[in-house]
């Protein structure tokens, strides 16, 4: 009876996460991003990058390992720009945690909803805002984006990673 349990769980725990927990779909990473560049008048459309991915999945690996799945900015962030997004866990009244079914666009929409906060014009963030997020993401000059995402299990959160070349979001130069 136990064994039965065990798989019927495994079933609906790759049911949410398909092949591999850390696979996500590039094809709707990019379409995300696109559109907010779109949206902002970048004509200049990212760009899927394996290579990039391979180190945001590095990242989120770490993140996992050391820090339960919490937000923290790589020191190699110099290299990329990068974003994070975190989901937790769907807990239930006894107690039980599930874990939450994030689509790619949910975090990059995340990043995106920054845009009511941010006059691209003048180049300025509301006082007591954040908009990082959101310039990284339609930063002109950017071309590659690399996405992953890791779970960790006894929690049930997750953990997701973009990074970005070149980076953007630099001291006195306008995204788009």
């Amino acid at each position: 009876m136990q064994i039965r349990i065990v798989v019927i769980h495994l079933i609906a725990v790759l049911a949410v996460f398909p092949a591999h927990a850390g696979e996500i779909d590039s094809a709707a990473i990019i379409a995300a991003h696109n559109k907010w560049r779109s949206e902002a008048g970048v004509t200049e459309k990212l760009e899927y990058s394996p290579a990039l991915a391979s180190t945001a999945q590095a990242w989120v690996d770490n993140l996992k390992r050391t820090n339960h799945c919490r937000m923290r900015h790589s020191p190699a962030q110099g290299q990329y720009g990068e974003n994070l997004y975190r989901a937790s866990a769907q807990t239930w009244s006894n107690g039980s945690r599930k874990l939450q079914q994030v689509s790619p666009e949910k975090g990059v929409d995340s990043w995106g909803s920054e845009k009511a906060d941010y006059d691209c014009v003048n180049n300025h963030c509301s006082a007591g805002k954040q908009c990082g997020h959101y310039t990284q993401m339609v930063w002109r000059t950017t071309t590659n984006v690399g996405c992953a995402m890791a779970v960790c299990e006894d929690t049930r959160e997750q953990v997701w990673a973009c990074r970005y070349q070149p980076a953007g979001n630099l001291t006195g130069s306008k995204p788009c």
